[in-house]
């Protein structure tokens, strides 16, 4: 059996490539889901949306992590902010209809 060529291997990583971000894509819906549901609960017992002491909890597991895993820890950290913020304007957003 002979080696894949160059333009193989670039399809067979493409092909890898595209089935881990259908993973990620997954596992963010997963994610979002569960922090609605966080909102939700938020909204009911009015807890503030953000959790300043969690969030900075969470950022340095996820630092170690990354660390461990050979993945830039501040891309790590930027990555969890990105989503973070996203989930807070949920959060506000659930709690604003709650009060309505």
């Amino acid at each position: 059996m002979s080696e894949p060529t160059p333009l193989e291997r670039l399809e067979r990583l493409r092909s890898s490539i595209d089935n881990i971000d259908a993973a990620l894509v997954h596992l963010l819906a997963e994610r979002f889901r569960c922090t609605q549901e966080v909102g939700q609960l938020k909204a009911e017992h009015d807890m503030p949306a953000a959790d300043p002491s969690r969030e900075s909890r969470q950022i340095d597991r996820l630092k170690g992590l990354a660390a461990d895993a050979h993945l830039d820890p501040e891309f790590a950290e930027k990555w969890f902010n990105f989503v973070v913020a996203e989930v807070i304007q949920h959060h506000t957003q659930i709690a604003d209809e709650h009060n309505a």
